[in-house]
């Protein structure tokens, strides 16, 4: 593994999409309860590693606005140091691909990363539960980058059923905005009493994203897009973000959808998988 002193390694930080997202109450701690069924994605960020003895976690120069003490990964790598007392170091990259505030867990997905691979790196020997425990801390929905398994949550989104819904195909859109979830959430005219429902319902297509109206409400850019995209199929949006995804029948006709969209927005047509690729690549010991 190419994780020594001298080099750096790469590893994929897969993004997510909601395939639908019911907000079923508010806890008095401010988090909301949420039912929601996550997809993985064959494509997010990449994360360079390059370990170190020192005990120091730097940062690459980052090409996104994001403050070096409330970059996630940054914070993953340093929550991980403390709770094991590792004394070893790291530097870290992120090539960006996924855009801020898209709803697509772009961030979370990055921390969930760190912790995995420098858990492998700097042989911590902390389990899957032990690591989740550690994301939640930084996300609601680390702890499903952290599992690696498309599923059902509930909770905060930190309580997962691992689903199998099979290779699915999508285009997503990324218009020109960035959208903050807190913004959302506190938004008083979002619905917050929604029921949960069972997984044939799920799987059915029969769940909703109660975001979306108040995305639409405060963003008429999103609205106006929503409209737009409807040629091509039926757009939803992701969580709370500003990606809209678009169901294809296959990956012919998702690259053609992409193609023919492009003119009017950011656009990557993407495969969802029940199985993230970092936990494929952790399993060969790669890269």
């Amino acid at each position: 593994m190419n994780g020594g002193d001298d080099a750096f390694s790469c590893w994929p930080a897969p993004a997510k999409i909601n395939l639908f997202l019911h907000v079923t109450g508010r806890r008095a701690d401010g988090y909301h309860e949420l039912q929601t069924l996550f997809q993985l994605l064959d494509w997010g960020d990449t994360i360079r590693v390059r370990t170190s003895p020192d005990g120091r976690i730097l940062r690459e120069a980052a090409d996104y606005p994001v403050a070096e003490e409330d970059d996630l990964v940054m914070r993953a790598a340093r929550t991980l140091q403390r709770a094991t007392g590792c004394t070893q170091g790291a530097t870290l990259a992120v090539d960006k691909r996924v855009p801020l505030g898209a709803g697509l867990g772009g961030g979370s997905s990055d921390a969930a990363t760190v912790l995995l691979v420098l858990n492998r790196l700097w042989n911590c020997g902390l389990g899957l539960p032990a690591l989740s425990a550690l994301g939640v801390r930084l996300g609601a929905d680390v702890p499903l980058f952290v599992n690696g398994r498309t599923a059902l949550a509930s909770g905060i989104g930190d309580r997962l059923e691992p689903v199998a819904l099979g290779r699915r195909h999508y285009v997503l859109v990324f218009p020109e905005l960035s959208i903050s979830t807190r913004d959302v959430f506190a938004d008083p005219d979002l619905k917050r009493d929604s029921l949960p429902i069972g997984l044939a319902d799920a799987l059915a297509g029969k769940g909703h994203n109660d975001c979306e109206q108040v995305v639409r409400k405060r963003y008429p850019q999103m609205a106006q897009a929503l409209e737009t995209l409807r040629r091509w199929g039926q757009p939803l949006v992701t969580g709370t973000g500003s990606g809209i995804f678009l169901s294809m029948e296959s990956e012919t006709r998702a690259m053609s959808a992409a193609r023919e969209i492009k003119s009017l927005y950011n656009v990557r047509a993407v495969s969802g998988v029940d199985r993230s690729p970092l936990h494929e690549l952790l399993d060969t010991d790669g890269p």
